[in-house]
């Protein structure tokens, strides 16, 4: 292509993002909306919550009769649990289906994805002020994370105002790692409470994993940077190895993780037509109908267990539920919990990722049944540390809390056709909780329910699909630090796995250069 070519295309796509972010009027002046319960803003700080459908009325009124009705479609052993035979245990439930036969597994997800989008949902929203099931105005709520794909919840403040978090010695430009004993663990008290920004990202094996490679990945990348450069330049050099990991990460969103959630198709017309719904009319904000809902449909994906390793448990492969009641109060946990620090307990990636070596392990399907150690989570897996304790029960309730609009007001607000649309007859199992839910569907419910029906349990269907892209998209858009913004044509400057730069780069590629593959490992 040539340099006039080139120029074009990026005033075409600076345009479209543009109308994108500001619609048709590009104003930026206050706008209020009327809906059922009074006026709704559309202009929201940056800090807050605020309503991607703004006019929409709630999907039910609050009372205690909802409540007790959605309790009751989220509690243990009822219509959401998946029902897997826990009994047989963790590694049972891995290699025999049958045990999870209302529990299927997805053919196009790796069960890393999981913990990818849980990582990507600590880095973009963090609500630490409303109450479950007591109706709170979301423009008036703070979001502890800003609403980007800015790793904040890996640097914090930076050394400067996060010097916990980073090695002591001169200059302070690398994180600090731990060791477990065998590899790398996040640093810790001696509580065993974890040195690092976000507090979640320590919630399970996994995701502490996820966050020990980024900052794994961060301090490989300073010593990339560094050969060559003036001994001194160590501010820059740091500002520099944020930027190519923050870069990498968020191309890795959208070229691998983001066709995984939503499909590629509805991704290019997201990015080549531009956000419909997500139009901010000044900063980007965090909707309550993608943090409390749609983005929820990961909950979904999760297994029963996992093989966390191959050889970290005496020489044997470590396996365990993501969650045992039972394993409450140990030093070093039978399930999969954070918080703790022993030899065995490191992510081997091998299980998550595939590296072509055939141990790769699937996620389960986007539908409406969560498996079932979803429904007793411990207490230190909730950022409140308040019950209820079963997710689905959290989720639902989260629905009154934001007044949140139902999934059918959605797919009529987006012009979705007859046949798009989940009809009452598809949802006739709500019937029984007799509050009309079957017609006017809380929108988690809707979203994970439509993409069972919608889209084969593979992707998320198109009222929950077009909610997440468009969220993530515009995010990405509107920060004005993204490879999006800045640069839209960029591609991966890094090596990959085989130690080329080809301009593209993958989770596998990412674990490679942090050292935390199993290659690196020899195991």
């Amino acid at each position: 292509m040539d340099k006039a070519a080139l120029r074009r295309r990026q005033l075409m796509q600076a345009l479209a993002k543009g109308v994108a972010a500001f619609g048709a009027c590009g104003s930026l002046a206050l706008r209020a909306t009327l809906a059922d319960d009074g006026p709704r803003r559309l202009f929201v700080r940056e800090d807050r919550f605020g309503r991607m459908f703004p006019a929409l009325p709630v999907f039910a009124q609050p009372s205690d009769a909802l409540r007790t009705a959605l309790l009751q479609i989220g509690k243990p052993g009822g219509l959401l649990d998946a029902q897997d035979d826990l009994a047989a245990g963790p590694v049972a439930l891995i290699l025999d289906p049958a045990l999870s036969a209302n529990n299927p597994n997805n053919p196009t997800h790796t069960a890393g994805t999981t913990f990818m989008g849980q990582f990507m949902d600590h880095d973009m929203t963090f609500d630490l002020t409303s109450t479950l099931g007591v109706p709170t105005d979301p423009e008036d709520s703070p979001n502890a994370r800003t609403p980007a794909f800015d790793l904040d919840s890996v640097y914090g403040g930076g050394p400067a105002k996060s010097p916990q978090l980073y090695e002591k010695q001169h200059p302070r430009i690398k994180f600090r790692v731990e060791s477990g004993g065998l590899f790398e663990d996040l640093p810790r008290m001696p509580s065993g409470r974890a040195v690092i920004a976000d507090p979640r990202n320590d919630e399970n094996l996994m995701i502490a994993g996820l966050h020990a490679a980024f900052l794994l990945f961060h301090n490989k990348v300073v010593d990339h940077l560094a050969r060559g450069r003036r001994a001194d330049d160590y501010e820059e050099l740091f500002r520099e190895a944020r930027r190519l990991t923050t870069w990498h990460y968020q191309w890795m969103v959208v070229h691998e993780f983001l066709p995984l959630f939503i499909g590629q198709q509805l991704l290019d017309d997201i990015l080549y037509r531009g956000r419909r719904f997500y139009r901010p009319r000044a900063a980007a904000f965090m909707p309550v109908e993608f943090q409390g809902a749609a983005y929820r449909f990961g909950h979904s994906i999760v297994r029963p267990s996992y093989r966390a390793n191959l050889a970290g448990d005496k020489g044997q492969p470590f396996f365990g539920m993501i969650f045992d009641p039972a394993a409450e109060g140990e030093s070093d946990p039978a399930d999969l919990r954070g918080g703790a620090r022993a030899p065995r307990r490191f992510i081997g990636w091998q299980t998550f990722f595939d590296f072509g070596d055939g141990n790769v392990k699937p996620n389960k399907l986007i539908d409406a049944k969560l498996s079932t150690p979803l429904f007793n989570l411990p207490l230190g897996a909730i950022a409140t540390g308040n019950p209820p304790t079963a997710l689905p029960q959290r989720t639902l309730l989260r629905h009154i809390t934001w007044s949140l609009p139902s999934g059918q007001a959605i797919a009529r607000e987006m012009d979705l056709d007859d046949e798009a649309q989940l009809a009452p007859d598809e949802l006739v199992e709500l019937r029984d909780y007799r509050r009309g839910l079957e017609t006017s569907t809380p929108l988690w419910y809707y979203v994970i329910k439509e993409a069972a029906l919608r889209a084969a349990g593979h992707t998320l269907g198109p009222v929950g699909g077009r909610i997440v892209g468009e969220v993530i998209i515009g995010l990405l858009e509107l920060d004005r630090n993204s490879y999006l913004s800045v640069s839209p044509l960029w591609r991966p400057t890094l090596p990959d796995l085989r130690g080329h730069v080809t301009g593209e780069f993958r989770m596998i590629d990412f674990l490679h250069f942090a050292g935390v593959d199993p290659a690196s490992r020899g195991q």
